[in-house]
């Protein structure tokens, strides 16, 4: 059985590891006659590219993309795209000294305890150096939504680091991409920056909640019970790696709530549609999108590569203490915006294949 793979219609297969020659992906299911070229890809994988500032991974690779199948002269042809992005700039040397034993919060106790075996540059398969496929995906995923769903847009941003969150009042989407957060609040960005610099100093690591919103996706993607795009999109977003909790809408908040306060009112627009009083359940009601926004979070667990000695065993189950070398970031989540807006990406126009086969885009009229 091959778990590398997820999607209905639009699959993504994801190969390679860390430190291997390259790594990428092969996209089935796109349909045919998309305009598409390594630069409509590129732009997305840049926007995750490690060594961009003192605050992520200082592993410089250019995560350059190269379209192997899939495209004839400028357009895709309906067949498998495969995708490739070489790795330039591994280090393996810098886990030789770990090799037998198992670093604390990694995949390489339960990695060995399942497979026997395991590949410990970098991680191997379990590195978030694999995200860089997922984007890649998500970029053509991207160019396929602008042509079927136009006016859809797509955008994620940090709204905790660790202990410290974003001041909603503050929010400025113009800010998003002025500092190396992708912070909304420029105060908090500023408070970030700090921050973090005393976690690097201190050989620590914390975590960080990542939100993505999907502006302008119409209702009735998703089916009940068991095909549902809350479903999917937490599946996917808890895929990503050191996910360790997602949410939709006003998630885990809404067991507080009271149901006046949780149930979004409905009211006629005056234009012949719909508006909402609010939108706590995320723009997915009853598995299906509701023409809201569709409102996806994910927690980020600090990263387990550290410089600070943690105890662990190795091989023979000797005790042993481990520091992790290499070039690692501090706050993991700020590269995994990028990869959360490629999972939304993906999950939609999986979605929006999946409605189009069973309804052909038909729709219940109000009125």
């Amino acid at each position: 059985m091959s778990l590398n793979t997820f999607g209905h219609l639009f699959r993504v297969t994801t190969w390679g590891e860390s430190h291997g020659p390259a790594i990428g992906c092969v996209v089935d299911g796109c349909p045919p006659g998309v305009a598409l070229a390594e630069g409509d890809i590129q732009p997305w994988l840049d926007k995750r590219k490690p060594g961009q500032s003192k605050f992520v991974t200082q592993r410089r690779e250019a995560d350059e993309v190269r379209i192997l199948s899939g495209v004839y002269e400028g357009v895709t042809t309906g067949t498998p795209i495969a995708l490739q992005i070489e790795n330039t700039d591994q280090r393996s040397k810098d886990y030789g000294n770990i090799a037998l034993q198992f670093r604390p919060g990694h995949a390489d106790l339960t990695y060995h305890l399942k497979y026997g075996t395991r590949d410990p540059r970098g991680g191997g398969r379990s590195s978030a150096r694999e995200t860089a496929s997922r984007v890649a995906a998500g970029g053509v995923a991207r160019a396929v939504l602008a042509r079927l769903m136009p006016g859809l847009k797509i955008s994620g941003y940090l709204v905790q680091v660790g202990t410290k969150a974003i001041d909603r009042s503050r929010f400025d989407a113009e800010e998003i991409g002025r500092n190396p957060f992708w912070c909304p609040d420029p105060i908090m960005a500023a408070e970030w920056a700090g921050y973090l610099d005393e976690i690097r100093l201190a050989q620590d690591s914390v975590g960080a909640v990542i939100e993505i919103v999907a502006e302008g996706v119409p209702a009735g993607l998703g089916a009940p019970l068991y095909g549902k795009l809350d479903q999917d999109l937490a599946s996917a977003m808890m895929s990503i790696n050191a996910v360790k909790g997602v949410e939709i809408g006003a998630g885990m908040a809404a067991a507080a709530l009271r149901g006046t306060e949780n149930a979004d009112e409905i009211h006629p627009d005056g234009q012949g549609g719909l508006r909402f009083g609010s939108n706590q359940a995320g723009g997915i009601l009853g598995g299906i999108s509701s023409g809201q926004p569709v409102i996806c979070r994910f927690a980020v667990k600090p990263t387990s590569s550290i410089l600070t000695p943690r105890a662990s065993v190795d091989v023979t189950g000797q005790p042993v203490e481990v520091v992790t070398k290499g070039r690692h970031d501090p706050c993991v989540g700020i590269r995994a915006v990028p990869v959360g807006e490629a999972m939304m990406a993906c999950v939609l126009l999986d979605h929006l294949l999946l409605d189009r086969a069973q309804t052909g885009g038909q729709r219940g009229v109000i009125g």
